[in-house]
C-alpha cells in the first residue's frame, strides 16, 4: 500500500484516496463549454497542446470526463517525478528493513507469550 501511495502521489498529484474521492475539476483554460478562470488554487498545465486548469491533482472523475488529457498529464507527472519516487521507494524499503530488525525481539516475545498460548503454534504475528 505504501508503494501504491508513492506512485499515486507521483503521477496523479494526490494519494490513492484522493484519486477516488477527489474533485472533478479538470478543464481547458478559456474553453467555451467549461471555462474556468485560472485562480491560485488551480494549477494551469499544458498537455496535448492545450492549457488545462485543475491539473494539480487528477481524480477518477477527471479520468472519466477527460481521459486523453488525464493520461497525458499523468505521463508528464510520472516523467517529472520518477527520480523522487525512486528515492522514496528506496527509503521506504530501507526503513521497513530497519524497522523489522528493530521490532524482531518484541514481536517474537508477543508470539511466544500471547499468541502461541491463546491461538496455537500455527499462527504468528
Amino acid at each position: 500500500m505504501t508503494y501504491a501511495e508513492l506512485i499515486s502521489r507521483g503521477t496523479t498529484g494526490g494519494g490513492v484516496w484522493q484519486f477516488f474521492t477527489g474533485d472533478t475539476n479538470l478543464a481547458t483554460v478559456g474553453s467555451a463549454s467549461k471555462s474556468i478562470p485560472v485562480e491560485s488554487s488551480f494549477a494551469s498545465t499544458t498537455a496535448g497542446g492545450m492549457e488545462w486548469a485543475g491539473a494539480s491533482q487528477i481524480s477518477l472523475g477527471d479520468m472519466m470526463l477527460e481521459p486523453g488529457a488525464s493520461v497525458s498529464l499523468m505521463a508528464q507527472n510520472f516523467q517529472m517525478n520518477l527520480v523522487p519516487m525512486a528515492a522514496s521507494a528506496f527509503g521506504v524499503s530501507v526503513g521497513f528493513k530497519i524497522g523489522k530488525r528493530l521490532l524482531r525481539g518484541p514481536i517474537n516475545n508477543i508470539n511466544r507469550n500471547l499468541v502461541k498460548p491463546a491461538l496455537g503454534s500455527g499462527i504468528k504475528l
